[in-house]
């Protein structure tokens, strides 16, 4: 019996995923934060090592179940899957998301996944101008491949939410009040 909650959160660049994780990791009680980025290698062998190591993260998750620790991810194999539908990387890894997203399905945790995404895609471009961020090479941050980034996260929500009835799924508009979009997360997380 689950007695702790795992919460991933995805999103494209710019839509909040670091304001919405620290939030969590500061007032969720009990909860490590992990912040992902993948792999480099965007070439087919890129895929082994991206699914290794996603295999591997989710061996230590399934370690981590009934420790009374909520855990916090700020992307995961998720975003594998959207840069890959979206052509950014040279391989398919839609066989491995459905392996991972099927052990990520049973993990005896309260499962929680969210997608932030902006109702006014326009605003991508204010939140883009990042001077000194790390870019990936295949995703600069530009407001046009945040928005179609955005729409593939959204696409996958609804797939989650269709077929895995024990992931709680929200998508969640993150370009509204702050304060109104963490009493939206608490009441969702029910804490």
């Amino acid at each position: 019996m689950a007695n702790s909650k795992i919460i991933v959160v995805e999103g494209p660049q710019g839509a909040g995923k670091t304001t919405i994780t620290d939030f969590l990791r500061h007032t969720l009680p009990y909860s490590n934060l992990y912040r992902l980025c993948g792999t480099s290698d965007s070439t087919a062998t890129g895929k082994k090592k991206a699914e290794d190591m996603y295999v591997d993260l989710l061996e230590y998750i399934e370690k981590m179940e009934n420790k009374s620790i909520n855990l916090i991810f700020d992307r995961t194999f998720f975003t594998e899957e959207n840069y890959c539908r979206l052509g950014i990387k040279e391989y398919s890894f839609t066989d491995v998301y459905e392996k991972l997203l099927n052990k990520f399905a049973s993990l005896d945790f309260d499962i929680y996944y969210i997608t932030l995404y902006l109702e006014d895609e326009d605003e991508y471009i204010e939140r883009l101008k990042r001077d000194g961020k790390a870019v990936f090479k295949g995703a600069e941050f530009k407001a046009e491949n945040s928005i179609k980034q955005q729409r593939v996260y959204l696409e996958m929500a609804d797939e989650i939410k269709k077929n895995y009835p024990n992931i709680n799924v929200l998508k969640l508009a993150n370009d509204k009040d702050l304060e109104d979009t963490k009493k939206e997360l608490r009441d969702f997380l029910k804490y």
